[in-house]
Order: C-alpha cells, then structure tokens, then sequence
C-alpha cells in the first residue's frame, strides 16, 4: 500500500508541475501579444501621422523628419522582436516619433493633438521654459521651448554621456556630438556645460535641488542647474533621476531618436 501511496503522490505532484508549466507558458503568451498589440498600435498610429503632415518651415521639416526615421526604426524592431522586452523597445521608437510629429504641429501652428505617454527615456530630464544662448569655441548655440528659425532641432529629453538634457529646441543637435569619439565628446559636453550651466551661460536658473537630484547637480558641477519637481528653474517637468536604458540605450533603437 505504501508503494502505491507514493506513486499516487509522484503523479499528483508531477499534475500539477505540468498545469503550473501550462498556464505559465499561457501567461507568458499573453503577455506577448499584448506588447506586440500595444507596439503596432502606436507604430500604425505614427504612420497615419506622418502620411497627413507636410512642413514648410525648416523645424517642421527637420521634426517630421526625425519622426519618419523613428517610425522605420520601430518599423524593424517590431519585424525582429519576439520577446516582450523587444516589443516594449519598438513601442518606445514609437512614442518617441509621435513626439516629433507634436513638436512638428507646435511648429506648424496647429493643434498638437491629445498628450503622449511618457516616454521612458525622457523621464526626469524635464523640459527648458526660457531661452539660453551661448558662444563655445566660437560657435554660436542656442536652446529654448519654443521652435523658431534659429532652433529648429527638437530633442525630446533624456541623457547624453550620463548627464539629463531637457526637452526642447535647439540651433544645433549637439547630442550627436557628444555621442562621438574623441574630440568630439569633448566638445559636445562643453556645449551642454555652457547650455545648461549657469557658470557658462547668459541667464541663470532657479534655485535649488528637491531630494535625489544631487547626482545629477555633480553632472552640471554645481546645485542651481536645473529645479527639482518642487523647484523654479529653467527644467520644468523634473520626476526621479530613474532614467531607463534609453530604449536599449538609444532613446528607442539607434541613435537618441535618429538625427533629432
């Protein structure tokens, strides 16, 4: 009776391994397919987008632009993507090419349309809300939150060379620089120094950092840089400093949004 006791027990217990395996498995494809769903909404959703605009002015053109490179890259990943993650990343190239396409109606004068989930790389990087310009190594840059002939290249924040760059329009896409090699780094980071540092630039920022701030104040070498969520600087928005992976380390898959 003890023998067949156990075998009785061994085959329960290997039931219900199987079941928990089955509705594991199930789960998992779940959760598959609704990353997938929720990828190729917003992918389709950018392309209807992009298939209405047509811009004049040379913000509009280069934020349209931008987002026609975001949707080819979302574009590829989802044809490549078979795991949730790599859904999650063609969502994120999505999300960040209908960012393009409301900077390009701000630009246009138009209505921008209903907000946009945040994107992940964005997150804590805040927003400009007053004009900066500078002059470094004898070239003239400017920054601000408005589109405007001399600002026509939209970022839609997050970090560059570890250090949280806002959102808004700038002379010059400095941030492919600072992606570079050699020199190259070098001269993107003193861009940004002057840009969003109150030692280099022409118009100071608000006081203060709220909690968890401290990290990225050392980035900017010094504590007045850029207003927490509680604060009055020149980066409106503020959140954690949590960041993300960029979207697998690019803003969503390639290059802190193409050529932004």
């Amino acid at each position: 009776m003890s023998v067949l006791l156990i075998l009785g027990i061994v085959i329960v217990v290997l039931l219900v391994v199987l079941l928990a395996r089955r509705n594991g498995a199930a789960s998992q494809q779940t959760r598959l397919e609704d990353a997938r769903a929720e990828a190729q909404r917003w992918y389709e959703r950018l392309g209807g987008q992009l298939m209405n605009l047509h811009g004049d002015d040379a913000a509009a053109r280069q934020a349209l632009s931008d987002a026609s490179e975001r949707y080819n890259a979302a574009g590829g990943q989802l044809q490549q993507a078979n795991t949730v993650r790599q859904y999650e990343l063609a969502r994120e190239s999505a999300l960040e090419g209908l960012q393009y396409v409301r900077a390009a109606r701000l630009a246009m004068g138009i209505d921008p349309g209903p907000e946009l989930p945040a994107l992940a790389a964005a997150q804590g990087a805040g927003q400009l809300t007053k004009e900066r310009e500078v002059s470094v190594q004898g070239q003239h840059y400017k920054a601000g939150p408005q589109p405007g002939p001399d600002t026509p290249y939209y970022y839609p924040g997050g970090r560059v060379q570890g250090r949280p760059v806002p959102s808004g329009w700038y002379s010059t896409p400095v941030w492919k620089t600072a992606l570079g090699a050699g020199a190259g780094v070098l001269g993107g980071m003193l861009i940004f120094d002057a840009l969003l540092s109150p030692g280099f630039g022409d118009m100071g920022y608000g006081d203060g950092f709220s909690d968890g701030y401290s990290e990225a104040a050392q980035d900017f070498g010094g504590g007045d840089d850029m207003g927490g969520a509680e604060a009055s600087g020149d980066f409106g928005g503020g959140g954690d400093w949590g960041g993300s992976d960029f979207g697998g380390g690019d803003f969503g898959g390639g290059d802190f949004g193409g050529d932004f």
